[in-house]
This record gives structure tokens, C-alpha cells and sequence, in this order.
């Protein structure tokens, strides 16, 4: 399994306010894709815990200015996918077809 690099940015230096863990999280998400297998087993095999646990870490990280200021391009990507995620569930609890 190839190994997830961090991207540093070097307008902070070393990400203050941001733990290892949480920077790892920001690194795997912006490079999960190029694993090989399914990114829930990748999950489990790079952090040890469950998908459900990731999610609920990611998202309480992307809201964070430090995870802004790491890493601009996953944080805004998935800030957009969460925001498009929960049109749909509106949408579809009011019964509006997008």
C-alpha cells in the first residue's frame, strides 16, 4: 500500500494548533483515492478506528481555521461536499427532485 505524505504548507510552519492526528486526517483525505482497495478498509489500516469515528473527526476538523490554513484545497473541498451532501437530504425529506 503506498504511503500517504503529508503536504506541508509553508505558510504555517508545522500547522500550530493542529495535532498529529489531525494532520494526518487532512493528508489521507487529500490523497485517499490513489490507494488501492475501498477508502473505508484504508481508513481502518491507516488510523485504526471505524469509518463512522473518521467522519465524525473530518468533519469537526474542516470547520477548524488552523485545518483552513494547513490544507485550503481539501478543506474547501470538502466543506462542498458536506454543503451538497445535505442539499440532497432537504431536498429529499421535502420530496424536491434536484
Amino acid at each position: 500500500m503506498p504511503e500517504i505524505r503529508e503536504q506541508p504548507d509553508p505558510s504555517t510552519d508545522g500547522a500550530p494548533g493542529l495535532a498529529e492526528r489531525d494532520r494526518r486526517i487532512l493528508a489521507f483525505e487529500s490523497q485517499w483515492w490513489k490507494l488501492e482497495g475501498s477508502k473505508e478498509q484504508a481508513i481502518r489500516d491507516e488510523f485504526g478506528f471505524s469509518p463512522t469515528r473518521y467522519y465524525q473527526l473530518l468533519n469537526g476538523l474542516v470547520d477548524r481555521p488552523e485545518a483552513l490554513a494547513f490544507d485550503p484545497m481539501t478543506v474547501k473541498r470538502v466543506r462542498r461536499l458536506r454543503a451538497d451532501r445535505r442539499r440532497q437530504r432537504t431536498a429529499r425529506r421535502l420530496g424536491i427532485h434536484l
